[in-house]
């Protein structure tokens, strides 16, 4: 904890979010990470997981008051400050802030799938995050225009039989046979274009499958950062991020997307335009990317870590990268407030080969090895 200033006093929040806000101002007061707050935690015969700090920290919701106990306890507050923290709890889930709250999360939940399927699609999944501008929604859509058909025509001129007066009964059978005869006609005239246009392009079929001789599979196009879960990858390429197995650095490496599954990774809002790269580590639980010493090395390893560490960088840009006449090619992942101003995350080494690893590093032009796209994650 810092001498000379005060806890963060909680009686200040007038909501969850601003709770919430000042809980991590208590825990950024105390200096202690989350390993030391669960190592007091359980000295004083609280219980207190670390990873259960962190998604506490995450959320929009009031916690629970035995995990507000537990945690303000570990920081160092007094029993006077503790009684503070319990009553504002209290008094904003009285006032049905509680309930608001999470009425908001799953809003935002539902919004988060509604993104996740039109991303599939690649439409941008966040367009004011992403810096991108949302096409204009038409005011009013009706239904589609029906046309007659020639039932309903016929049903137009005739009685309840449908058929027109002074119209064989055999005629209509007639027409709809000669229709169903051109339809199929076309449909196998069709069919045998598409089959030579298979066979000249050399059986180029969907993006990645089946390239024509001597030309690389097609790769996916980049997805726009939402917040969620993600396989963070590097656009163009069939790399994504993933750390080391049996090593305890938190360095970030490129390796191949069917082998980054360690840690898994999500994004979170942490201000207008800057996000939070969440990592879920087996082993040492929830934690944050970012570049350490505050960026002041030029070439900071890009690593993962336990989130809130003030020595470290860790909000981001998200920055598209294209041309007006062309689409997003990807995004590029600036640190916020580094002390080496100009950097983007990078990777460094040779950018055809697994395990290069990633650092801060100037950004360039042709942001070659800085482009990443957030695909979405089952």
């Amino acid at each position: 904890m810092t001498p000379g200033r005060h806890t963060p006093d909680p009686r200040e929040a007038r909501t969850p979010a601003e709770f919430l806000a000042r809980l991590q101002a208590l825990k950024d007061w105390s200096g202690l990470t989350y390993r030391e707050l669960s190592a007091r935690a359980e000295a004083r015969g609280d219980v207190l997981p670390r990873s259960t700090v962190a998604n506490m920290l995450a959320r929009a919701t009031l916690p629970r008051e035995e995990l507000l106990t537990a945690f303000v306890r570990a920081c160092g507050a007094t029993p006077a400050e503790l009684e503070d923290w319990r009553t504002v709890r209290a008094e904003l889930a009285g006032r049905g802030a509680y309930g608001a709250a999470e009425a908001e999360a799953d809003a935002s939940t539902a919004t988060d799938a509604a993104t996740d399927t039109d991303t599939d699609a690649g439409a941008p999944a966040d367009p004011g995050a992403a810096g991108q501008v949302a096409p204009d929604t038409p005011g009013t859509v009706g239904p589609p225009p029906t046309w007659p058909g020639p039932d309903t025509a016929a049903a137009s001129q005739g009685g309840a039989s449908g058929i027109p007066s002074g119209t064989r009964p055999g005629t209509p059978s007639r027409i709809r046979r000669a229709l169903v005869a051109t339809v199929a006609l076309t449909g196998l005239v069709l069919a045998g274009v598409s089959v030579v246009a298979f066979l000249r392009d050399g059986g180029t079929g969907p993006a990645g499958q089946h390239p024509r001789a001597g030309q690389p599979p097609r790769t996916p196009a980049a997805v726009a950062p939402a917040v969620g879960d993600v396989r963070i990858r590097l656009a163009g390429t069939d790399f994504c991020l993933a750390e080391r197995r049996g090593t305890r650095t938190g360095q970030v490496h490129q390796v191949p997307c069917a082998a980054s599954d360690f840690p898994l990774y999500s994004l979170a809002t942490v201000g207008s335009g800057r996000w939070r790269i969440v990592s879920d580590h087996p082993d040492f639980g929830p934690g944050c990317s970012g570049i350490p010493s505050g960026g002041r090395i030029p070439d900071s390893a890009y690593e993962d870590s336990e989130c809130g560490d003030p020595s470290r960088v860790e909000a981001f840009t998200l920055e598209p990268y294209g041309t007006p006449e062309g689409p997003v090619r990807g995004y590029r992942i600036v640190p916020v407030g580094s002390a080496t101003p100009g950097t983007c995350v990078t990777v460094v080494g040779d950018r055809q080969a697994a395990w290069a690893r990633l650092a801060q590093a100037p950004c360039t032009p042709d942001a070659a090895g800085q482009l990443f796209s957030f695909d979405r994650r089952d």
